[in-house]
């Protein structure tokens, strides 16, 4: 299969992303590439594998959740260069 520049240009469209000249052969190439490599894949005779959600087995590796010692309201507000009603005070993000 071989992508023409007009098919480029309308999956840029669609991603809502732009193309310019400089990179239009690399892309055509690219994705004329994977196409093509995904046609070969599905040729595969997958007959007796069993699908998979996921390619690795690894698992989570997870702890379990404990209360431990921590600092106070004081002793974490006290660490805070600018404080205003047991809260940190920060430059606004948002106008409005």
């Amino acid at each position: 299969m071989s992508l023409s520049r007009q098919d480029v240009l309308h999956v840029a469209s669609l991603a809502r992303l732009e193309v310019n000249e400089a990179e239009m052969e690399s892309l055509v190439s690219d994705l004329t590439s994977i196409l093509e490599y995904a046609e070969e894949l599905q040729q595969l005779d997958l007959t007796g594998v069993l699908p998979m959600s996921y390619v690795g087995m690894l698992q989570t590796v997870t702890r379990p959740d404990v209360v431990g010692s921590s600092l106070s309201d004081d002793e974490a507000l006290a660490n805070g260069p600018d404080v205003e009603e047991q809260q940190f005070r920060v430059p606004a993000v948002l106008e409005g």
